[in-house]
């Protein structure tokens, strides 16, 4: 039965007509994927010369066990946001003679072979071999390296079930923040030492072989739970319970000073407001608020005056970025019928256009109290703001006009990567390198008065040739507005 669903996957994906759309984007997660490997592998090998040079008088096994903790509490919080457990269409097979069991125990044995539990095996069996080749003993290290292969698979599970449990949430990433940084808080104020906890813990394993049943019943205790909530949710009309809720109008009346674009505008406001993933990435907005704060009050961050530019589009353009950049798949489940009405898409557009200046200004504004650390601050932000109403609000418009992915707004927003494609990565480039590459370039070559100005003037530029431009952006649109309807009426 497992050889007929692994039949049954594969020609579901090369038979799906989005396949050779990704193919691009494949080849760009292969590379990635192979940086990775070669760092990992250069780590494997390399770490215990590391150690050895850093602390000459330490057993460098002992300190990669106590650092081991960290590893483990970064390792979930990258999975939270990274990794997803992986499905399978399985509605057809509910009609079907087919245990449950069978098909929950496949999926999770699915997500065993990810490529995160994959990749610390290139850094955890190369250091293995070096503390062998250096004279530890052959069964100790080897119990060690079966620990961590263990602990990866435990980790793995783990984060299903916190996901599991922030699913229905609206900040759906508070319940890892949670776990994470409760487990760093114990550590770091001594309340518990959970980094000599855990390395004593490994080591006192390594030593002996027979307590490794220990992480073995804990990752069959998290397998257990996860086949439990997995089979509980595994029913053909589970899709089809809905959740009543009492609907809140709020007063849009405020829009109908922007004349023929206020009914998209409300409408736009209402899908933000009324949707878990918009809502929550409306929410989300407080960390484009405070993102200089991560850097401005470390010295060494004011004295790198490029990253002024770079700081100042990222905070005062967070809206227009995560929003901007999933235009029009934001309406994909009705963009069928919304091109069968008669409208203008130049006011289609205009109202998202108007609806990212507003944040743009509305996060600069919240954003004057970085005066403090320098006005130079200030104005690099001023200017960043201009270039991404004039500039960036114009490129993100004209990208959008490549987006061919569908995006379900019932699912949980927070770092869902749902109808991401190619389009998304590529657009990163002209939104934060060019005008972070412009300013420190020009700030290096002639001040950091040019540099400002230069960002002050091309978003003047754009502002001026807005109506120019959105002409050009309205009829890419239009162009693309079939292939548009035909990938958003199939399943990404």
């Amino acid at each position: 039965m497992i050889k007929h669903f692994l039949n049954l996957e594969w020609k579901q994906y090369f038979r799906s007509s989005y396949w050779q759309k990704s193919i691009a984007l494949n080849i760009l997660l292969v590379f990635f994927a192979l940086y990775f490997v070669v760092m990992f592998l250069g780590l494997g090998f390399g770490l215990l010369f590391i150690l050895k040079k850093a602390f000459p008088e330490q057993d460098a096994f002992v300190i990669t066990n106590g650092f081991l903790f960290y590893w483990i509490i970064g390792d979930l919080l990258m999975r939270f946001f990274l990794q997803k457990l992986p499905v399978m269409s399985v509605k057809p097979l509910l009609t079907l003679p087919i245990k449950r069991a069978t098909v929950v125990h496949y999926v999770l044995g699915k997500s065993v072979l990810n490529f995160f539990n994959f990749l610390p095996l290139f850094a955890v069996i190369p250091f293995s071999i070096m503390l062998i080749r250096d004279g530890y003993a052959v069964p100790m290290i080897l119990t060690w390296m079966f620990t961590m292969i263990i602990i990866v698979l435990i980790v793995n599970f783990l984060n299903f079930i916190i996901e599991a449990f922030s699913a229905e949430t609206e900040l759906s990433f508070l319940p890892v923040i949670a776990v994470v940084g409760t487990l760093f808080g114990l550590d770091y104020f001594n309340i518990l030492p959970m980094k000599s906890l855990v390395g004593d813990g490994l080591l006192y394993v390594a030593n002996n072989p027979v307590f490794i049943l220990i992480p073995i019943a804990i990752l069959s205790i998290f397998y257990a739970y996860n086949f439990k909530i997995l089979k509980e949710k595994l029913f053909l009309d589970s899709s089809l319970k809905s959740k009543v809720t009492e609907v809140k109008a709020a007063d849009l009346s405020w829009t109908n000073r922007f004349g023929d674009i206020a009914p998209f505008m409300q409408l736009d406001l209402k899908l933000i407001w009324r949707n878990k993933r918009t809502k929550s990435m409306a929410m989300l907005l407080v960390i484009g608020v405070l993102y200089g704060l991560f850097f401005y009050p470390q010295p060494m961050y004011r004295e790198m005056e490029f990253m002024f530019a770079f700081i100042g589009v990222f905070s005062t353009g967070f809206f227009l970025i995560n929003f901007g950049q999933f235009i029009p798949a934001w309406d994909s489940g009705y963009y069928k019928m919304l091109m069968s009405q008669n409208i203008k898409y130049e006011q289609y557009l205009r109202s998202k256009f108007i609806l990212m200046v507003m944040s743009v200004v509305i996060l600069f504004v919240l954003g004057i109290p970085y005066v403090y650390f320098g006005w130079k601050i200030l104005i690099a932000h001023l200017a960043a703001a201009i270039y991404n109403i004039g500039v960036n609000s114009h490129v993100i418009l004209w990208g959008g006009s490549f987006n061919r992915k569908k995006i379900d707004l019932d699912k949980k927003a927070a770092f869902n990567y749902q109808g991401t494609g190619a389009v998304q990565w590529l657009i990163g480039i002209p939104l934060m390198l060019v005008p972070m590459g412009l300013f420190g370039l020009i700030n290096w070559l002639l001040g950091f008065e040019s540099a400002v100005a230069t960002l002050v003037i091309l978003g003047i530029l754009g502002i001026v040739f807005h109506k120019k431009l959105m002409r050009f952006i309205t009829q890419k649109y239009l162009d693309s507005k079939y292939k548009m309807i035909d990938a958003f009426s199939q399943d990404n």
